[in-house]
């Protein structure tokens, strides 16, 4: 090798050192660099959709291919929009969010996908059309939970109302098809309405201060975003017996399914109120997984797999007909169709039971819990 041509290659291999050294380390491992962008974080769902999106982010078939950021926004679109842009200019491959608004993102939303950015909204909706979005169909859970609670009052009664986080898509979406649902029966009066900001400690905090005004006995039932296992612990704690509580149209809190199991079942951890009451109840949930699964499509997209635009997810609906007791948890149990967990396994009555979809396998009852994927 004469001097000219070893100087050209020692050259070389400076510059590709040099480059090496620029990389990133996830691209120098070969990952796909991945943001998650949340935004409200003060409630339990929020909490468990962002452990099991951790947990599907490490989960073996996942841990060579991602690189995963967390950032927080808050419920304020305009620190999400300047977090979304940080992400792009860090060179993001996609973004996985949770958006505050469904149309305040749009034009970041846009920016980022012309820059080649994958963004999918998980749970609430992002209307810019080259985002993807995963969640249910939020008003059939308005609607199908108002028409419940019409039903067991017969048509007619005081109801309270408790919303979720102003401004989602979510809430937006799931209170106008329930009021749709009331405005059809005019006997049906909203006596009392608050946000509730999707938290135990808020919906307590709103219905003590309606109850300021009324006591339990002027009201007939409820509708909640968040809040039925809090309402029946409240009316408990009123001097109502079980057999005295309203019915309540909500969430799927872990606790607030253990109170709808008939009064008297043994459950191991269980102690009131977060024990079998017989509750009337229809629960249903966002699930928290959506984010996880959002993140298992991003993957797919980045590795040029076709990814429908749209994921409708099954809207699950469990009432005191169809509850059913998980022992252990695990996830062949769940796909066998438990759908609540014993406080033993499951200290927080606030904690969101409906983690199970047969699309996220990688993930299970100690994702949720604590972001650790499945073997």
């Amino acid at each position: 090798m004469g001097i000219g041509s070893k100087a050209r290659r020692l050259a070389l291999l400076a510059g590709m050192a040099v480059c090496a050294f620029g990389m990133s380390e996830a691209e120098a491992a070969g990952k796909h660099k991945i943001f998650l962008s949340m935004s409200f974080i003060g409630n339990d769902w929020q909490a468990e959709a962002a452990n099991m999106v951790k947990a599907m982010a490490s989960h073996k078939s996942m841990a060579d291919k991602v690189d995963l950021q967390v950032q927080v926004a808050g419920p304020n679109a305009q620190r999400q929009i300047q977090q979304i842009n940080a992400m792009v200019q860090a060179g993001a491959e996609a973004i996985v969010i949770f958006p505050i608004s469904p149309t305040a993102l749009n034009q970041v939303v846009k920016n980022a996908c012309d820059k080649g950015v994958k963004v999918f909204a998980y749970d609430a909706e992002i209307t810019e059309p080259c985002a993807y979005n995963v969640h249910i169909d939020q008003e059939e859970a308005g609607r199908v939970t108002a028409e419940w609670l019409v039903k067991k009052l017969n048509g007619k009664g005081n109801i309270i109302a408790v919303t979720g986080v102003p401004g989602t898509s979510v809430d937006d979406l799931r209170t106008k098809a329930a009021k749709e649902v009331f405005a059809k029966h005019p006997d049906i009066k909203i006596v009392g309405e608050a946000v509730g900001m999707w938290s135990q400690a808020v919906a307590r905090t709103e219905l003590s201060k309606i109850l300021a005004t009324r006591s339990w006995d002027d009201i007939n039932g409820l509708w909640m975003q968040v809040g039925c296992f809090t309402a029946n612990s409240m009316q408990l704690e009123a001097g109502k017996k079980s057999s005295e509580l309203l019915p309540c149209a909500g969430e799927g809190s872990n606790g607030g399914r253990i109170q709808m199991l008939p009064e008297g079942t043994e459950v191991e951890g269980a102690a009131s109120p977060y024990a079998p009451l017989g509750a009337p109840r229809i629960s249903y949930a966002s699930p928290p997984y959506s984010g996880a699964l959002a993140l298992k499509l991003a993957v797919e997209a980045l590795d040029g797999k076709e990814v429908a635009k749209k994921t409708i997810l099954p809207l699950p609906v469990v009432t005191n007909d169809t509850i059913k007791l998980c022992d252990e948890g695990t996830w062949a149990e769940m796909k066998a169709g438990c759908n609540a967990f014993k406080p033993s396994l499951v200290s927080n009555p606030g904690w969101f039971a409906s983690i199970f979809s047969d699309q996220t396998p990688e993930i299970g009852l100690a994702a949720a819990l604590v972001g650790q994927p499945e073997e």
